[in-house]
């Protein structure tokens, strides 16, 4: 079995669609686990977002009803957090039964995810998991990507390698450089932009080809993950 965590750079970069995508060109079994939901579109979250596009079967440590942070929207609500140890319990329960588990963090890297400050980084590390890392193809993305995989690599975190959430259908000279930038840190591929809207069909058959094949690039994570990241 196989645990991959999937951050992002920010709120909104395409961490659910990457997911889903990963879910389907891992191959195997595969089951999602987001360890706090906040806020639903059109009464789904994210996890059912994977389940309506791919068919793999997740969880959540906990929903809020409230788009927020996790630890405000937990205090509107009036509820507490589940600790890590829970979080940590159900993806290694999820593990035992199938190939692969894919975590799905809650905003970016180092948004709370319970009462004692802990992060999606703390859990990645508690699993001993590679991670992807999320991010935009517009401006501000090459800063954004570099801080966030700054965080994992000084926290001796393998980072599994870089996915644009959604690429454009005519990118500008912006994005395309942004994408070239992007290559030296072991970029996986681009999603293209509106991918969740396809029919769960037509999303299974060409979510494949939208990133490199990932037993080899995902499994296991990169040795060289350190000295790749290094340079400014």
């Amino acid at each position: 079995m196989t645990v991959l965590v999937v951050t992002g750079t920010d709120t909104g970069v395409g961490k659910t669609i990457t997911t889903a995508v990963l879910a389907v060109a891992l191959g195997g079994t595969v089951a999602v686990y987001k360890p706090t939901q906040a806020g639903t579109e059109d009464g789904e979250g994210d996890v059912d977002v994977v389940r309506r596009l791919t068919g793999a079967p997740g969880s959540e440590g906990i929903r809020l009803a409230d788009p927020m942070a996790p630890v405000a929207a937990a205090r509107r609500a009036g509820v507490a957090l589940p600790d890590l140890a829970r979080h940590e319990g159900a993806v290694v329960a999820l593990a035992r039964a199938h190939d692969h588990v894919l975590v799905e963090g809650a905003g970016g890297l180092l948004v709370e995810l319970d009462d004692d400050g802990r992060t999606l980084a703390d859990l990645a590390a508690l699993l001993a998991a590679p991670v992807v890392v999320v991010c935009r193809s517009g401006l501000g993305t090459l800063n954004h990507t570099a801080l966030t995989v700054e965080a994992l690599t000084r926290r001796g975190l393998p980072v599994a390698g870089i996915v644009l959430g959604s690429w454009p259908a005519e990118p500008t000279a912006v994005e395309r450089g942004n994408r070239a930038h992007l290559e030296r840190y072991g970029l996986l591929g681009a999603i293209p932009e509106h991918a969740g809207r396809l029919a769960p069909a037509e999303f299974r058959l060409r979510a494949p080809t939208w990133l490199k094949t990932m037993r080899s690039a995902v499994l296991p994570p990169p040795t060289d993950t350190r000295s790749a990241y290094s340079t400014g």
